[in-house]
């Protein structure tokens, strides 16, 4: 982890540059060549990949990287149904992605933790008006990052009734550690989709952030939402009645990364409790408990 303090000569300039490049213009290039379907190209890109991060196709549903259509298609695999079980205990919290824990703990006077020495606003996370209530504060909230390597689809910690779906605007700088470090309010910068729910542990929500090259976010109900990228304003969907009802079972898809990010979810106070064992930085695995109901 970067030492915000006292960051090197490198880190700053790293983020510097994010500041200068044209980040959406990047992200859009990278969307259109993630999706080439020339088979030379996307054979190239995939077996690249697969072969930098080593990824295991034998836990893909789809074992062979010659079958897909384009890099997307398999940067967004799914994996075979026995791939990640789900705890079977029902009052347990799972897990909704693969990543490594960034931050977990608290939400204290309206804040939650970037990174050490930094915090930022529940409400600017959410998008909401300066005026507007949440019933967050006081409760629980995890951090998650997907790195390259990890699956990219994103389930439900919980049984949930969509209440609420609300696109965000914003920059796309990246999340990985140095960023969080230095840049601040990070996460309420980014362009991000957020995703509220009605569950056993009242109001859930689940946020899915952007990131330079890897900005393409969508749901199951409402498929593809980002990109483009180039929306100056707030969009807001309510979901208040059957004509829009949308149940997501307990570890069921919920959305996906079309390239990756961070995913942060939001529980109101004496609700849940995380696992005493997690840290910052501890890998963590779609299905696994990560917390149980109150």
């Amino acid at each position: 982890m970067t030492d915000s303090t006292n960051p090197t000569l490198a880190q700053r300039l790293f983020v510097a540059l994010q500041h200068a490049l044209p980040q959406r213009t990047l992200s859009q290039l990278m969307y259109r060549l993630a999706r080439v379907r020339w088979r030379p190209l996307k054979s190239l890109l995939i077996h690249s990949f697969a072969r930098l991060y080593r990824i295991d196709m034998g836990l893909a549903l789809e074992p062979s990287l010659s079958a897909y259509p384009h890099f997307n298609a398999f940067f967004t695999r799914e994996l075979r149904p026995d791939a990640r079980p789900l705890d079977p205990d029902p009052s347990a919290l799972l897990c909704p992605v693969d990543g490594a824990i960034s931050q977990i703990g608290t939400i204290a006077e309206g804040r939650l933790i970037q990174a050490k020495g930094r915090d930022y606003r529940v409400q600017d996370l959410l998008g909401l008006d300066p005026n507007e209530l949440h019933p967050f504060d006081g409760g629980r909230f995890a951090t998650i990052y997907l790195s390259p390597s990890d699956y990219h689809r994103i389930h439900m910690p919980l049984d949930g009734d969509l209440t609420q779906m609300i696109h965000v605007p914003g920059q796309l700088f990246s999340v990985n550690g140095t960023t969080a470090d230095l840049v601040p309010g990070l996460f309420a910068r980014n362009e991000r989709i957020v995703c509220r729910f009605d569950t056993q542990a009242g109001s859930m929500g689940m946020v899915l952030v952007g990131a330079i090259f890897v900005g393409g976010m969508e749901t199951v109900w409402a498929g593809e939402i980002s990109p483009p990228h180039s929306g100056i304003s707030l969009q807001r969907w309510d979901y208040p009645d059957e004509s829009h009802h949308i149940h997501l079972e307990r570890g069921t898809e919920m959305g996906r990364f079309n390239l990756g990010s961070t995913v942060i979810l939001l529980f109101p106070p004496n609700r849940i409790e995380w696992d005493p064992e997690l840290r910052p930085g501890d890998k963590v695995r779609l299905g696994q408990r990560i917390g149980g109901l109150r």
